[in-house]
């Protein structure tokens, strides 16, 4: 599984610099590319399972603190608008502003808050598996 997947990737980035390398105009630029979260983390290996991935797009409304939750999967995300603060248990503390990217923390509580005047618009991918939660929200608050 781990070589298909590597060929499989190799491949891909083999088709990537071909397909850029004949026009002039594009521009790739690298965001993040890491081996742990933004914490500081590693991260942790993939699960077992049929590989599902996921794209959001997520909206948060002014004011507004998003309940404390972990992640079991690896994902990352795009900062398009706004602002926010990422707060985990520990107190580690994040702030995103429109292009920074972001690696999640995965099985670590945290959360999200939009103190600013406007909506927080962010990407986020998540390499989750098949019938399986890509967020777990905790029952009880902090």
């Amino acid at each position: 599984m781990k070589k298909i997947l590597m060929l499989l990737m190799t491949v891909c980035t083999i088709f990537v610099a071909f397909a850029f390398a004949h026009d002039a105009t594009t521009e790739v630029n690298v965001l993040a590319k890491t081996t742990k979260s933004w914490n500081g983390k590693d991260l942790p290996r993939y699960s077992w399972g049929k590989p599902e991935i996921t794209i959001l797009r997520i909206s948060i409304p002014p004011h507004t603190d998003l309940a404390w939750h972990e992640h079991p999967y690896i994902n990352a995300g795009v900062m398009i608008s706004g602002e926010l603060t990422v707060i985990t248990e520990q107190q580690d503390t994040l702030y995103l502003k429109p292009g920074d990217p972001i690696v999640e923390v995965v099985d670590t509580w945290h959360f999200g808050k939009n103190e600013g005047e406007e909506p927080v618009d962010i990407i986020v991918f998540y390499a989750g598996v098949k019938g399986k939660d890509i967020t777990i929200l905790e029952k009880d608050d902090h």
